[in-house]
């Protein structure tokens, strides 16, 4: 039956019956906090392009972590920026790097935080790109040992999931036969399988001074315009052996997150990236736009697109609101 039987707004007119009907729910358990890890102590630098995130250096992340474990988000994921870099990376697979000695120091301070470790060459190296570079190019096989030997090396210090982010064909499948051969089989592969050569990453590569310093990432990281190739990555690293899966940027590919999501039974999750926190803060700043409101909606469109967890900038703010 029609109008005036059928009224949907009967389900809207309180704040009651809109809790009791709503689809998509939002919780600091859903939610992953990112952390961007520096050398020296007493390290709390504010970083100017994305207000309220800081660095951190290895001394500070004790009370970061509970502070985060306390406000019930169930994990963090880490990137580490050295004090020095060189052509190929090694502070990301030094046993002693500084992601290597920020894993320890959260798992000792809350043994029960998942801590998801990072695993890319463009923090560590002094020309920014994601694996070994000629000036030219980026050499996909080349740089898939040091890959290897990066996600070991966390693995090690006791990450609980690995996530290369690097976008070289092969990667997971490498990762995969380095991890067991280094006897730990039970660590799993959060792979970023559907990563674009997005415009949206601008303040992070501020933040982990990763900017290339020639080139670009477009070589490797995805085609903006494609979508159907998004399913072949996602599907050749689930066959490589990746355990969970993950989407980024999360907002402008919310598209693609459906996709993975009604295409492929492991995990999906969704990075809600620096540029889209940064936007939506400087308009926060401004007054143009509710705090609450708007964090709330773009992390509820994340969750209805299929998400099974949001890595976003705005998880402490979102869990302080929403304690209990």
């Amino acid at each position: 039956m029609g109008f005036p039987r059928t009224r949907p707004r009967r389900l809207r007119r309180s704040e009651g019956l809109r809790g009791l009907t709503r689809e998509t729910r939002v919780a600091p358990e859903d939610l992953i906090y990112p952390l961007f890890c520096v050398t020296g102590n007493g390290v709390r630098e504010p970083v100017v392009s994305m207000p309220g995130v800081e660095r951190l250096s290895v001394d500070q992340l004790a009370a970061e972590a509970k502070e985060i474990k306390d406000l019930g988000i169930p994990g963090v994921i880490l990137f580490g920026i050295p004090a020095t870099k060189d052509a190929e990376g090694s502070g990301a697979y030094d046993p002693d790097g500084i992601t290597q000695r920020s894993v320890r120091a959260i798992k000792e301070a809350a043994p029960e935080l998942v801590v998801i470790a990072d695993v890319c060459l463009c923090e560590y190296t002094d020309h920014g790109h994601c694996g070994v570079f000629d000036g030219v190019h980026v050499h996909n096989d080349a740089s898939l040992p040091l890959l290897v030997k990066t996600a070991v090396s966390l693995a090690q210090a006791g990450a609980d999931i690995v996530a290369p982010s690097d976008m070289m064909d092969g990667r997971v499948a490498a990762i995969r036969d380095g991890l067991d051969d280094a006897d730990l089989t039970n660590t799993p592969i959060l792979s970023y399988a559907a990563k674009y050569a997005s415009g949206f990453y601008g303040p992070f590569r501020d933040a982990a001074e990763s900017t290339p310093q020639a080139g670009d990432r477009r070589g490797y990281q995805m085609d903006p315009a494609n979508g159907l190739e998004a399913l072949r990555e996602i599907q050749l690293d689930i066959d490589e052996g990746a355990d969970i899966i993950m989407v980024k940027p999360a907002m402008p590919y919310l598209d693609i997150v459906r996709a993975a999501k009604d295409s492929f039974d492991v995990p999906v999750f969704a990075y809600q990236v620096s540029g889209e926190y940064s936007m939506l803060q400087a308009a926060i700043e401004r007054g143009w736009l509710d705090a609450d409101r708007v964090i709330e909606e773009s992390l509820v469109s994340i969750r209805r697109a299929g998400a099974d967890r949001v890595i976003s900038y705005f998880a402490k703010d979102f869990a302080r609101n929403h304690r209990g």
